[in-house]
Formats: C-alpha cells, structure tokens, sequence
C-alpha cells in the first residue's frame, strides 16, 4: 500500500470513528424535562397498575378508623397531580377530581385523567422552562420559590409515598401489590 492510499485509508477510519462518537454523544444527552417525563410516565404505569388492583367490593378498606380509604388514598394522588402540575403553568385545562367520587371506573378514570393532564404539561415544557419558578398556590407556602422540576420531583416523591401506604392496604388484604408479583 502506498503512503498515499495508507493515509487516506487512515484518514477515512478516523472520519468514521469521529462520527460514531459525536453520534453517541448525542444520543446521550441529558435532558431534564425528557427525563421528568419519563419518571411522570413510569409512575404513572405502577400507579394505575396499584389502583386497579384492589377489588371493588373492598375500595372502602381502611386500616384504621383514622387512615383514608383505598378510594381516598388514590383520589387523594389526583388530586395533589393536579394541584401540583398545575403549578407548570400549563396551557392544557386541568381536570375535575370529583373527591367524593365512589366507583371502580370513576376513581381509576380520576387517576389516569390526573397524570394526563401532567404529562401535557411536561410536554409544554424545555429544559430551559423546567427550572425557571413555578407558580405559588395557596397549598405550597412551605415550599417556597421553587424551580418547575422541583414540583414535579415533589409530587412525584409525594405520589410513591401514597403508593408505599397502598402497598401495605393491599397484603392487609391478602393481595401482592402488582410490583412485587413475580411470574
């Protein structure tokens, strides 16, 4: 092989080898806002998975005559989604929890109307938006001025902290919680 063809040989190689990597460079970059859809989107799968585990007939169970029922505890979820992803400043009309609501089909229907209407706003939003302020609500004073993806990761903590009570309501009831079943 001539100099020539050796160094064209090399130079191509090189080429090739610099473009996989910017390539893989960029199939890595981190975003803040696909990441927090993400998560929305994950919990969201386990959540209504959870909700719908728990039959009808016992959506009244409560452990103690001072704890929420199994309809509360997932109406209560709604409704802080909501109240929270509200605070994103989004463009998509938030949707009615009705508090009260008794059936299988209407709570269920509350939860997923819940973090659809989150995963509109997160998708309203860029990295640079996720961490300029949130809107202050009457029910977030002790939060403070908080970055937009400071909501979402209280929430999201909020809602696993539910889900981790609603584990346990489930096996006082003899059922494995859907993510602790193994096939």
């Amino acid at each position: 092989m001539t100099d020539t063809a050796h160094t064209l040989r090399t130079l191509a190689i090189s080429c090739a080898m610099l473009g996989a990597i910017a390539v893989a460079a960029r199939a890595q970059t981190v975003s803040v806002q696909d990441g927090a859809l993400r998560d929305w989107t994950s919990q969201r799968d386990t959540l209504m998975k959870i909700a719908s585990a728990m039959p009808e007939d016992k959506s009244g169970f409560r452990p103690t005559p001072a704890q929420r029922t199994w309809n509360e505890q997932i109406l209560h979820i709604a409704q802080a989604n909501v109240i929270q992803m509200g605070r994103l400043g989004s463009k998509a009309a938030a949707p009615e929890i009705n508090m009260n609501a008794t059936s299988r089909a209407e709570v269920l229907k509350a939860l997923l109307d819940s973090f659809e209407f989150g995963t509109a706003a997160l998708k309203e939003q860029t990295d640079a938006t996720m961490v300029q302020q949130a809107a202050n609500t009457r029910f977030d004073q002790f939060m403070g001025p908080s970055a937009r993806v400071r909501v979402v990761y209280y929430v999201i903590g909020h809602t696993w902290d539910i889900y981790g009570q609603m584990a346990v309501y489930l096996r006082l009831n003899g059922i494995t919680p859907p993510a602790s079943q193994r096939f």
